[in-house]
């Protein structure tokens, strides 16, 4: 008998291709699909239940099935359809707790596969330039989706110490671009003119949608040894890219905004819908972000097929053209430079 896998967060683009994509595995014979809201996009030969992870329900799902892999996609910084924030948090944080109770109590599973992010890092002044999984943040996230994620792991870790013989393994994916991505950054960076935080040229790194459903699916299947696909890991592109360099490649104007002024620019920004400019965010546009990705390729033996550099071009083919042709503005910022550096005393 073939693995019975259940992906939460089914409604959602990346989990509906995740649940594409799980159905191929040979070792699979069973995909159970759930959201609190019916997909628009195909599930293929996967069971589709309606259930919402807050509620206690979600056990009896579990063992309707027989579930023995849970892959919990549900984990997000935006609402699908009308709900909120507070609706996201509880999806993000009471979810994955009954999620967690519901697998406790289940003596099938045997493999639990989490998607949470970066952020759970922060961003602070006096960061390291890079992070590994085991290092301590300076300033944990005070709110938005990355406190959600903090929280999250927390439990996550509960689960683990409480159930020694399910292989849990945890995904931090940086920041996830690709042509079909919703998300407050993509939101961000599709602004016809961008603001910025003045004197801060922050480092980005981005993880590429189809690698993000890659390496899911390498830490769902049954690895040759067991250690293998369990622990934390950090999911990046290779490389890094500054802040500025992304305004150019898109051939958007940036407007450097004065810190202190920053947090009414976010406000705004959100009075009229058009992003999520969260303290969270804003602190990573001012002090960045990047991760070490060697515990990911040696441990997990998972290889991106996109930079990160590669992942923004194919984010921004996808957006169209900006309000100036990159080489143009490229050119411009470059002569305006070379003005400034001539005006140097020497």
């Amino acid at each position: 008998m073939g693995k019975v896998v259940l992906v939460t967060g089914a409604a959602r683009h990346l989990g509906g291709r995740f649940v594409r994509r799980v159905q191929r595995d040979p070792e699979v014979d069973r995909v159970v699909a759930v959201d609190a809201v019916a997909p628009t996009h195909d599930l293929g030969g996967a069971d589709f239940v309606r259930a919402d992870i807050r509620q206690p329900a979600i056990a009896k799902v579990l063992a309707e099935y027989d579930v023995d892999t849970v892959v919990h996609m549900d984990v997000t910084g935006t609402a699908l359809g009308a709900g909120g924030r507070t609706s996201v948090k509880e999806t993000n944080v009471i979810g994955t707790m009954q999620l967690l109770g519901a697998c406790q109590k289940s003596p099938r599973i045997q493999r639990l596969v989490v998607k949470s992010s970066t952020s759970v890092y922060g961003s602070a002044p006096r960061d390291p330039a890079v992070f590994t999984e085991t290092t301590p943040p300076k300033s944990l996230p005070s709110g938005g989706f990355a406190k959600d994620a903090v929280e999250v792991e927390g439990y996550v870790r509960g689960f683990a110490r409480r159930r020694p013989d399910v292989a849990v393994c945890v995904l931090r994916f940086a920041n996830i671009l690709g042509p079909r991505v919703d998300s407050p950054l993509a939101e961000y960076l599709s602004l016809p003119v961008m603001p910025t935080v003045f004197g801060y040229d922050p480092r980005l790194q981005f993880v590429h949608e189809d690698d993000v459903i890659d390496v899911l699916e390498v830490a769902a299947h049954e690895p040759r040894r067991a250690t293998l696909n369990s622990g934390t890991f950090n999911v990046a592109g290779d490389g890094v890219l500054l802040l500025s360099q992304c305004a150019r490649r898109l051939g958007r104007p940036t407007v450097p905004v004065l810190l202190p002024a920053v947090t009414w620019v976010g406000s705004a920004l959100r009075t009229v819908g058009v992003t999520d400019f969260s303290p969270e965010q804003i602190r990573l546009l001012t002090h960045g972000r990047v991760v070490s990705t060697v515990q990911m390729r040696e441990t997990l033996g998972f290889a991106p097929r996109f930079s990160t550099a590669e992942t923004f071009a194919d984010f921004a083919r996808s957006r169209g053209p900006g309000l100036l042709p990159p080489e143009t503005l490229a050119g411009a910022v470059d002569r305006v430079a070379a003005r400034l550096d001539q005006k140097e005393p020497t």
